[in-house]
């Protein structure tokens, strides 16, 4: 068999692009190739700005695939782009959309592919929805035969998952917990969120790729297993071998006062709620997928492998004096209540 991946070097496809080399595929990615270093023996590489549909088509003409899949598609006109340069070229394509399109705020705890579609708070949401209208409508009218991704809240041994987090990613938060300060979680970190391993998606993922029941279809790629925020935080600090010393701070009171963090889209539109996930329709079109890593093995691994790269700890003191700032807040709210 015979792949494209666009991207392919990601926290999602990086686990894709291995397990398609150790299962034989014959594999090319197309990017602007960075991150080659780390590549499998035997993947081929197109270097390409797949934003320049001219160069692209000229890099792939007279070339033609079982399967094609797009990890850096994030607007409307990019998956029309697509279209353009994959029909009649590919058997299937592979659209990766977000688990965050869901309808917000929830309408039922238990999330499946019929949940409809709708996100007031964040337009990389929006955006990832209007990609999947766009590619429905050419399956619908051409024969386009897109197959759709949901990924949820997925992480690999170079990302900590947190909820609340600066603009140079998670390290921060787990510096804090190292110096032993307090963390925010928001929320009073009781609802439920589901997290899920780069190695166990991509399981799911390539079960998918040249799958005939997965054409014209919609699918989510998650862990069955749904932990509290107040779990997710306090794994991660068991692995960093510190306690948990944890503040609760409402999620709308965060995405006021963190504009630059957009948390307005990030916790409003996505962490705030509920995300427990029926993969019953994945299951029947791979038998057998089941996801393997729980988290606390996941994040114990991720935290071995950050420690073990400082390339990896990248500090972030303005997120770190921010937190400071909330958290001081709160407790002179408190004392101003308390001493009236």
């Amino acid at each position: 068999m015979k792949a494209l991946l666009i991207g392919g070097t990601g926290t999602i496809s990086m686990a894709i692009t291995r397990q398609l080399i150790r299962e034989g595929w014959d594999l090319t990615l197309l990017n602007r190739g960075n991150r080659t270093a780390e590549l499998p023996e035997g993947v081929k590489v197109i270097t390409a700005d797949i934003s320049d549909e001219a160069e692209t088509a000229a890099r792939l003409a007279g070339q033609n695939f079982d399967v094609a899949a797009d990890f850096i598609a994030f607007a409307p006109e990019q998956a029309q782009r697509d279209v353009r340069l994959f029909s009649g070229k590919v058997s299937q394509y592979l659209f990766i959309s977000t688990a965050s399109a869901y309808h917000k705020p929830a309408r039922n705890w238990l999330i499946n592919e019929g949940t409809p579609l709708a996100n007031p708070y964040w337009a990389y949401s929006r955006n990832k929805i209007a990609c999947e209208d766009a590619l429905m409508r050419a399956y619908r009218e051409e024969g386009f035969p897109v197959t759709i991704v949901r990924p949820s809240h997925t992480y690999d041994e170079r990302k900590l998952p947190v909820g609340v987090h600066g603009k140079k990613g998670s390290w921060q938060v787990a510096r804090r917990i190292l110096d032993g300060k307090p963390v925010i979680i928001h929320g009073d970190g009781s609802s439920l969120w589901t997290l899920t391993f780069n190695t166990d998606f991509a399981r799911g993922f390539v079960g998918l790729m040249g799958n005939p029941h997965a054409i014209g279809e919609a699918f989510q790629i998650t862990s069955d297993e749904a932990l509290t925020w107040d779990q997710i935080y306090g794994e991660l600090a068991c692995a960093l071998g510190r306690e948990l010393k944890a503040v609760h701070v409402p999620s709308e009171f965060l995405a006021e006062v963190g504009p630059q963090y957009d948390y307005r889209g990030a916790l409003l539109g996505d962490k705030m709620g509920v995300a427990v996930f029926d993969n019953g329709k994945l299951k029947r079109a791979v038998p057998g997928f089941q996801a393997t890593v729980r988290y606390d093995q996941g994040v114990r691994r991720a935290v071995q492998h950050i420690l073990a790269h400082p390339e990896l700890q990248i500090e972030d003191p303005e997120f770190d004096a921010w937190c400071d700032r909330v958290i001081a807040a709160l407790d002179q709210a408190k004392s101003a209540i308390l001493g009236g």
